[in-house]
C-alpha cells in the first residue's frame, strides 16, 4: 500500500510531462486539416469538421517539400552513420587504447561540444568558402559530424574505458589485431549503446536550424526545417498551412523515432544494467 501511495506522484508527473508533450503535436496535427475559414471561425482548438488537406499539399508543393526530404534524410543519415564510426573510433584509442593525455583529450572534446553554434557560424562559413563547399549538402555533413562526433567520442570514451580487460587479452591472446578486437569484439558489445548514438544523432541533425540556414541558401539543397522558417519568414502562409508545415516537418523524425524505438529502449536498459 506505501508502495503503491508512493507511485502516485511518480505517475502523475509522468502524465502530466506525457500531456505536456503530446497536447502541443495534437493541437498542430488538428489544425492542420481545418480549412482557414474553420480556423477563423471556431479557433485553434476545436475539432476539424471534415478532412481538409488543402493546406498540406499547397506546401508541399510551394516549397517542393519532396527535394526538402530527400536533403533532410540524406545529411541526417549521413551524419548519424558517419558521427558513430569516428566516434567509435576516437573511443577506442581513448578508452581502450588508454593514449597519452586521454583526459585531457576529453577535455577538449567536451569544450568542442559545449561551444554554443552562434560562435561557429562565421568560421564555418569562412572556412566551407575557402574550400569551396559552400552551399553544398556535403559542407553541412561534415560540420555535424565532427559536432556529434564530440559528444560521441565522449559518452563511448566512458562506456569503452569499463570495457573488460580480460576478454581484450584473451582476443590478443588468439591472435586477434587492433582492427579485429574493435570490429569483431567491442563494435558486437557496443552495439546497444551505438544504436541510441545513432537514433540521437539523426534527430538532433534533422532539427537544426542555424547552420543550415546559413550554410545552404540555395533553394534545391535546404532542409525540412530551413524551409519551414524562410516560408514564415515571407509571410506567405495562413495558420492552416503553418500547421500543416509543422505536421509535415516533425513527421518524419517521428517515424525514424518509432521505427527505432526498440533499439533506443535496449540501448538504454543495457545502460541501466551497467
Amino acid at each position: 500500500m506505501t508502495t503503491a501511495l508512493r507511485r502516485y506522484p511518480v505517475l502523475i508527473a509522468l502524465v502530466l510531462a506525457a500531456l505536456f508533450m503530446v497536447v502541443p503535436f495534437l493541437i498542430v496535427a488538428v489544425n492542420a486539416v481545418k480549412s482557414p475559414a474553420e480556423y477563423s471561425a471556431n479557433g485553434p482548438l476545436s475539432l476539424p469538421e471534415g478532412l481538409y488537406l488543402d493546406g498540406i499539399k499547397d506546401f508541399w508543393e510551394r516549397v517542393d517539400f519532396g527535394q526538402k526530404l530527400v536533403n533532410s534524410v540524406l545529411i541526417s543519415g549521413s551524419v548519424a552513420a558517419l558521427a558513430v564510426v569516428l566516434s567509435v573510433l576516437n573511443a577506442y584509442a581513448i578508452g581502450i587504447g588508454r593514449i597519452r593525455g586521454r583526459t585531457w583529450v576529453l577535455a577538449f572534446f567536451v569544450l568542442a561540444n559545449m561551444l554554443p553554434q552562434e560562435a561557429l557560424v562565421y568560421p564555418v562559413y569562412y572556412l566551407s568558402k575557402e574550400a569551396g563547399l559552400y552551399d553544398t549538402r556535403l559542407s553541412v555533413i561534415i560540420v555535424f559530424t565532427v559536432i556529434q562526433a564530440a559528444f560521441g567520442t565522449y559518452l563511448l570514451s566512458s562506456v569503452l574505458g569499463q570495457f573488460p580487460r580480460e576478454i581484450i587479452e584473451a582476443a590478443r591472446i588468439d591472435g586477434a589485431n587492433k582492427w579485429q578486437v574493435l570490429w569483431r569484439i567491442v563494435v558486437p558489445v557496443s552495439r546497444p549503446t551505438l544504436g541510441v548514438l545513432l537514433v540521437f544523432f539523426f534527430i538532433w541533425t534533422w532539427n537544426e536550424f542555424l547552420l543550415p540556414l546559413v550554410m545552404l541558401i540555395s533553394n534545391d539543397n535546404q532542409t525540412v526545417s530551413v524551409a519551414l522558417g524562410v516560408l514564415q519568414g515571407q509571410r506567405l502562409m495562413d495558420a492552416t498551412m503553418t500547421n500543416a508545415a509543422a505536421l509535415l516537418g516533425v513527421l518524419p523524425a517521428l517515424v525514424f523515432f518509432l521505427a527505432f524505438q526498440r533499439t533506443l529502449t535496449r540501448g538504454i536498459a543495457v545502460g541501466a544494467v551497467k
